[in-house]
């Protein structure tokens, strides 16, 4: 039965481990005990010089994830790749990953197939010029940051009170 496993790797050796893995999967004629070799990564939105940029990150540096149906050679093949440090679990038994759990960490559940999430590329107390929206042209101070929102929380200072006002990442710039 196929399951997914998690294969512990060098970290920053995941692309090689999973070039390697292939090649010998392909090699040793392993294809019907290896069905799928995957490095979980995510697409992320980072807002740089007021441009938006698509960039991939890993979410799970260190990790491969392989889809194969476990047996002794299936073991000995994974395990005996350059750069594999052993599977997530036991020793001498690797322990299969929840399907919900590899849905979560493949972005299975977005409707798009694909997660998009917004860095900050601001800090707090960084000064910002507002460039949209109706507060247009007023400056302020960064209070607060909420990556997951793509928001801002900006101090303005409107008729001499500062103001908190709540903007996205793209509706201002650094000054």
């Amino acid at each position: 039965m196929f399951r997914w496993y998690a294969v512990n790797t060098y970290s920053g050796h995941e692309n090689k481990v999973k070039h390697n893995l292939e090649h010998r999967v392909e090699s040793l004629g392993q294809q019907r005990r290896v069905r799928q070799i995957v490095i979980p990564t995510e697409q992320v939105s980072e807002v740089k010089d007021g441009q938006k940029v698509q960039t991939e990150r890993r979410t799970m540096p260190g990790y491969v994830l392989v889809n194969m149906d476990m047996n002794d050679d299936a073991w000995t093949l994974v395990k005996g790749t350059p750069g594999v440090t052993g599977f997530v679990g036991p020793q001498n038994k690797p322990v299969p990953l929840p399907q919900p759990e590899v849905d979560r960490m493949l972005n299975r559940d977005v409707e798009t197939g694909t997660r998009v999430r917004p860095r900050a590329q601001f800090s707090i107390g960084e000064s910002v010029k507002v460039v949209s929206g109706p507060l247009s042209d007023f400056s302020g101070e960064i209070s607060e940051i909420n990556e997951d929102a793509a928001k801002l929380k900006v101090l303005v200072s409107i008729f001499g009170r500062e103001t908190p006002v709540e903007v996205g990442f793209d509706q201002v710039k650094k000054v």
